[in-house]
C-alpha cells in the first residue's frame, strides 16, 4: 500500500501525495433511521480469507513481475466465474524511478443492465519493498492486509451479487500500481487510479463509490477519513450508520481523522465521483497505521476474519439497501 507518514507537527496524514490542511472536517449530516433488510444475503468471511490467501500465495504482486501477472489473471478468472462482465484497462505508466510499469486496472460490472449503479474498489498490487521494516527494508513482502485483503472481500462481494443481485448494479474496480511511489512525491502513488479517473471506461457512471484499504487487521479501526468527509460526507454517514446498526461501532469509529491521499482522492478530484475510504487508522502509532504497515509483518497472520466480516457485512447491507431513484424515492 502507498507510503503515508504521520507528521506530528502538522497533525495531518500524508500518502500518495499529501495535504497540509489541518482543519477537521465537519460531522456528517444526520441519516434517517437505518432499516437493515431482513433477507440480507450472508457475507462469508471464510471465502474472503481464502481469496486473500490465494493472492498471497503468488508472491508479492509488484508490477512487472510474474506473481503480479499470475495474480491478475486469477482475479479476472474468479470475477468471470461469478458472471461479471470484466474489462481490463491495460496501460503503461512511469514510476518515480523512471521505470515503465505494465499495469492493469480491472473493472467488473455485475448486472450491467441496471442503470443505477455504485462501485466498490481496492488496490491489488503490493509495494516493491518493505521500507518501514527495521531489518529487511529493501526486500519485498506479502502485502496480505495491505492489498490482498481488500480484493478478497470484494471477490466475496462479487459471489454474493452474482447469486442475489439486489435492486441496483454494482461495479467492482481493482486499481493497480497504487503502492509504487516515493514518500516525498505524493503524486508518484496511486498511478492506476490516476489513470482510471482520467480515462473512465464507457458507461462507467456510478452514483458513488467505496474504497477498501487495509480492511482486515485484527481489531482494526476505521475513522471518518478527511477526504471522504470533504467529498462524500453523506456516504460516510450512511456507511457508518449501517455499521453501527449491525453492531460494528468498535470497528467504525465515529470520529474524524486527517486526509489520506489514497485512490479515492483521485476518483473524487479527477473523476468527480463521490468516493469514501474505509481505511485502517491507528491514531496512537507513529505512522497513523497499523504496526504491520509496509513491513514483513504484513502477512496472513495479520488477516483477521472477524474484521473482514464486519467490513463485508456492512458493504453487503449498503448494497442491498440501495434502491433505484424514482419520483417517490429521489
Amino acid at each position: 500500500m502507498f507510503t503515508r507518514v504521520f507528521a506530528f507537527a502538522m497533525l495531518a496524514l500524508f500518502s500518495c501525495g499529501g495535504n497540509n490542511n489541518t482543519e477537521q472536517p465537519e460531522a456528517p449530516p444526520r441519516q434517517p433511521e437505518i432499516q437493515i433488510p431482513a433477507n440480507l444475503p450472508a457475507f462469508n468471511a471464510d471465502s474472503a480469507y481464502k481469496h486473500t490467501a490465494r493472492q498471497v500465495a503468488f508472491g508479492p504482486r509488484v508490477p512487472n513481475t510474474k506473481a503480479h501477472q499470475q495474480c491478475g489473471d486469477y482475479i479476472i478468472e474468479v470475477l468471470k466465474s461469478y458472471g461479471a462482465t470484466v474489462e481490463v484497462q491495460a496501460t503503461k505508466v512511469t514510476a518515480h524511478t523512471g521505470e515503465t510499469l505494465q499495469i492493469r486496472n480491472i473493472l467488473a460490472r455485475i448486472h450491467p443492465e441496471k442503470q443505477q449503479r455504485i462501485y466498490l474498489s481496492a488496490h491489488w498490487d503490493t509495494r516493491p519493498f518493505a521500507d518501514r521494516d527495521q531489518n529487511r527494508p529493501k526486500e519485498r513482502f506479502d502485502g496480505a492486509v495491505d492489498g490482498a485483503s481488500g480484493v478478497g472481500i470484494l471477490l466475496e462481494m462479487a459471489r454474493i451479487l452474482s447469486a442475489d443481485q439486489g435492486q441496483i448494479g454494482v461495479d467492482i474496480v481493482l486499481f493497480d500500481a497504487e503502492d509504487y511511489g516515493d514518500p516525498n512525491e505524493g503524486s508518484s502513488y496511486c498511478l492506476g487510479s490516476q489513470y482510471f479517473a482520467s480515462h473512465l471506461p464507457a458507461g462507467f457512471k456510478p452514483e458513488f463509490g467505496v474504497l477498501l484499504d487495509m480492511p482486515a487487521a485484527p481489531a482494526a479501526t476505521f475513522y471518518r477519513e478527511g477526504y471522504s468527509m470533504q467529498y462524500a460526507p453523506g456516504v460516510v454517514a450512511k456507511v457508518w450508520s449501517i455499521a453501527g446498526k449491525l453492531g460494528y461501532r468498535t470497528f467504525f469509529v465515529n470520529e474524524n481523522s486527517g486526509p489520506v491521499t489514497d485512490d479515492h482522492y483521485f476518483m473524487n478530484s479527477i473523476a468527480g465521483i463521490p468516493t469514501i475510504d474505509i481505511i485502517h487508522h491507528d491514531p496512537f502509532s507513529k505512522t497513523g497505521f497499523g504496526a504491520y504497515w509496509h513491513t514483513h509483518s504484513d502477512n496472513m497472520e495479520q488477516v483477521d476474519k472477524t474484521t473482514m466480516q464486519a467490513v463485508g457485512h456492512t458493504l453487503t447491507a449498503l448494497v442491498f439497501m440501495e434502491k433505484p431513484k424514482t419520483a417517490a424515492n429521489p
